[in-house]
C-alpha cells in the first residue's frame, strides 16, 4: 500500500520549509538591528545638525542651493530602511532553500534506503520463521532442541518487529499529537526474556549473568522499544565485563519510577565524561591504556533516545575500578 503525500508535501519537505523560513527570520531581524542602529546614528546626526543650523554663504552668480524638509528626510529613511529589511528576508530565505536543498535530497535518499532495507529483510525473515516451523515438527516440544528452536524463533519474532519499526519510521508522517499513550507494560515481563537470551552468550564469555525483579513495575512504553534498550545495556555490559565477571539486571520500583538496574563488574568508564558515553560512536582508551580499545558504538545513543521519548532517562549511577552501575528510569504507569 503506497502512502500518499500530505498536501503541504513529505514531512521532511515540511521541517526543511520551517528552517528555511526560521534561517529568513534570522537573517532579517539581524539586518533590522543593524538597519534601525544606523538609521538611530544617522537620526541623532541629523537633529544634531538641525539644532544649530549653518546659514550658507551669500549666493554666488550661477549657484543653486537645494533644501530639504527634515520630516520629509526622516520618511525616506524610513522607507529604506523597510525596504532593506524585507530585501535581506528575502535573500535570505532564498539563500536559506538553496543552502538546505541538498541536506533535503540527504534525507529522501536516506528513507529510501531504510524502506529498502527493510523491505529486502522481511522475505528473508519470513522464510526462516516458516524453516523453523518446519524444524519444530520433528522436535518434541519439552527437548533441549525443541527449547531452542522456540527461543531461535522468538528471536526471530523481535527481528522482524525491528524491522517493522525500521520501515514504520521511514514512511510514517509525523507522531500523531492526538494519540493516547502506550499500554503499560510490565518491565519484568519484558526485560526476563531479554537476560535469559543472553545467558548462552555470556556463558560463552565466562560472564555469570543474574536477573532479579523487585515488585512488579510497570511504565507506559513500547515494549520492542524497551527490549532493545535493555539488550543494548546488558550487551554494553558483557562486552566490557572480563571473564570471571558478573553482570546483574533487575527490576524495581523507586516512588513515582520504574527502574531498570544493569550492573557488571568491569574496570570502569575511564578517560571519557560519563554522560558523553551516550552519545554516538565514543571511543575511550582500554583498561592498560591503549588508545580506542573500547567503543560504546551507537548503542547506548538509542537507548537514550528510547527513554527520552517515554519520558524518562538513563544515567550512569556509579562507574569504578569494581563496576559500572547504569539505570534506565521511566515514569511508573499510574494504573
Amino acid at each position: 500500500m503506497t502512502k500518499e503525500t500530505p498536501p503541504g508535501g513529505t514531512p521532511d519537505q515540511t521541517t526543511l520549509r520551517k528552517a528555511s523560513l526560521k534561517v529568513a527570520v534570522r537573517i532579517s531581524a539581524a539586518c533590522a538591528v543593524m538597519v534601525l542602529c544606523l538609521l538611530a546614528v544617522t537620526a541623532l546626526y541629523l537633529m544634531n545638525k538641525l539644532a544649530r543650523p549653518e546659514l550658507p554663504p551669500p549666493a554666488l552668480a550661477g549657484t543653486t542651493y537645494t533644501y530639504l524638509d527634515s520630516k520629509d528626510l526622516f520618511e525616506a529613511m524610513v522607507i529604506a530602511g523597510v525596504a532593506g529589511i524585507a530585501l535581506a528576508g528575502l535573500v535570505g530565505w532564498l539563500s536559506a532553500r538553496s543552502a538546505i536543498r541538498p541536506l533535503g535530497e540527504a534525507l529522501a535518499l536516506q528513507r529510501r534506503f531504510v524502506q529498502d532495507a527493510s523491505h529486502e529483510l522481511r522475505t528473508p525473515l519470513a522464510i526462516l520463521d516458516t524453516r523453523i516451523q518446519l524444524a519444530q515438527r520433528g522436535a518434541a516440544p519439552a527437548s533441549r532442541q525443541g527449547r531452542e528452536l522456540d527461543r531461535i524463533r522468538e528471536d526471530t519474532a523481535r527481528l522482524t518487529d525491528i524491522v517493522n519499526e525500521l520501515l514504520l519510521a521511514a514512511t510514517a508522517d509525523a507522531p500523531d499529537p492526538t494519540a493516547g499513550p502506550a499500554e503499560p507494560v510490565d518491565l519484568a515481563d519484558v526485560v526476563a526474556p531479554v537476560a535469559d537470551s543472553l545467558q548462552q552468550l555470556a556463558a560463552a564469555n565466562g560472564v555469570r549473568l543474574e536477573f532479579s525483579a523487585a515488585g512488579r513495575p510497570a511504565a507506559r512504553i513500547d515494549a520492542n522499544a524497551l527490549r532493545r534498550a535493555v539488550l543494548a545495556l546488558a550487551d554494553n555490559a558483557l562486552s566490557h565485563t572480563p571473564p570471571g565477571g558478573r553482570v546483574t539486571i533487575s527490576t524495581a520500583a523507586e516512588q513515582q519510577h520504574a527502574v531498570i538496574t544493569v550492573a557488571d563488574t568491569g574496570a570502569g568508564i575511564t578517560g571519557v565524561d560519563q554522560d558523553r558515553i551516550f552519545e554516538r560512536f565514543v571511543r575511550t582508551a582500554g583498561a592498560d591504556g591503549s588508545r580506542g580499545q573500547r567503543s560504546y558504538g551507537i548503542g547506548l545513543s538509542l537507548v537514550r533516545e528510547i527513554a527520552m521519548a517515554a519520558g524518562g532517562s538513563v544515567e550512569v549511577a556509579r562507574t569504578g575500578a569494581d563496576g559500572t552501575v547504569m539505570r534506565l528510569i521511566l515514569p511508573a504507569a499510574g494504573g
